[in-house]
This record gives C-alpha cells, structure tokens and sequence, in this order.
C-alpha cells in the first residue's frame, strides 16, 4: 500500500507466478480494489512483452473475482470479465446529482459504483464535479454514461475520490458494469466504448453470458527500480 500511495497512481498491480497462473492484487494510493482493468492488461503486457515474450494466454487468480484470463492477439490485449449488471436506484439520490454538478440525469443504477446516465456526450464530458462531496457517497466510485458519437456506441468517465482517484484515465472494471447496461439498451452485444477523461481511451467490448470482454493496447512507459 505503501508503494502505490508513493507510485500515486489510479492503481498499481502486484503480481507473483503459482505454476503456470499468476497471483494478482490491485491497490489505489488509497486503499486495495476487488477488480481492475487496466492493471491487469497491463501485468499482461509486461509478462507477455519483457517476461515471457510470444506468450498469448494469462490465467490471474485474484482475491475477490476469481480467475481472470488475458489474451494477446498482436498488440491487442482482451480481458475475460465478470459482468457485474447494475440495478435501477431506490432512492432519488440528490446529494450525488448535486455533486455531479450537471443537469438532470436519465436514470441512476446501484453498482459497486453508482451508474448516472446522462442524455448526451457533450454533458458527460462538461461535467465538474464536487470531488469532496462525491468522496462522501456510499459507493466505490461514480460511473457517468452516455451514448457516443463519431462511431463510439457509449462513453464514460470515473469518479473514486474517496479512493484516492479523483477521475481514473480508463476503468476496465467499470465497464463490468457499462457492457451490460449499453448492450440492453441498444440490442447489441459487441460495442465500442470510450472513456472521455483527458487522457482517455478507448476500448473493444463484448457481452458473453454472464461475463464481458474487453479489449485495448498497452504501451511501455518505463522501467526502474523502487528502493524500499
């Protein structure tokens, strides 16, 4: 925990090899997560590019979602999730409308986050939200969703304050919760999706069953050492 709140990054991923699968934990500056994305994609990139290049399948055992496998397909790396569907809100919710800051949304779902639907694009990217006020909220973090344009079928931004992650770039285990609510409500189960932070991504996604892949490219940024 230490060495994240020092990395301050939305996560930092520790991982260590049992055989042929890998022991994998995920820790925000803050506190450690049941589920992430990009730090899984990532640890696969690094196994499969420095450690053990060619390699195309890694098993992950995590603490609290079970099995996690990544595949490599060229640069393209896909998570195998488990969907985590979201259930409509039982309360209005005012104090999290109000710290979003925006307009009225669409719909609010209860999730491991909150997932707030807005109308259109343009107001998910306006928002500026009160991060003291959502840090406040009783929930992991604050997924805002809309329909996409320019061939995106949806996009998204993070809230986790309260984690240590006022707005996380790009959030693979979000999207647990996103596929299922974008592919019921446009028929569809491959979607394109995109997370419109400012350092944004993009990602290929897919509802099979009960679990979601999610596919998306991993770049080496640096190598070093942490003296400890």
């Amino acid at each position: 925990q230490a060495i994240a709140a020092e990395n301050n990054l939305a996560e930092t991923a520790y991982f260590l090899r049992n055989d042929d699968v890998f022991e994998l934990r995920w820790f925000t500056p803050a506190v450690e997560v049941d589920l992430c994305g990009h730090a899984t994609l990532a640890t696969a990139f690094v196994i499969s590019t420095l450690l053990e290049p060619g390699r195309t399948r890694m098993d992950f055992v995590t603490r609290q979602a079970g099995t996690l496998t990544v595949t490599r397909d060229g640069d393209v790396f896909t998570l195998d999730f488990p969907s985590r569907p979201a259930a409509p809100a039982a309360a209005p919710h005012a104090n999290l409308v109000a710290a979003l800051g925006g307009p009225t949304p669409l719909a609010i779902l209860d999730g491991r986050d909150y997932l707030v639907v807005y109308e259109d694009e343009a107001t998910v990217r306006a928002l500026t939200p009160d991060m003291v006020a959502l840090s406040k909220l009783d929930r992991f973090a604050v997924c805002v969703t809309a329909p996409g344009r320019d061939g995106v079928d949806f996009v998204s931004r993070l809230f986790a304050p309260a984690q240590g992650i006022p707005e996380d770039p790009v959030t693979g285990s979000t999207h647990c919760m996103l596929i299922p609510y974008w592919a019921e409500k446009l028929g569809k189960t491959v979607l394109s999706a995109r997370q419109v932070s400012a350092r944004g991504g993009d990602l290929a996604c897919e509802l099979v069953g009960d679990r979601v892949k999610i596919g998306g490219r991993g770049v080496l940024y640096l190598e070093g050492v942490i003296t400890v």
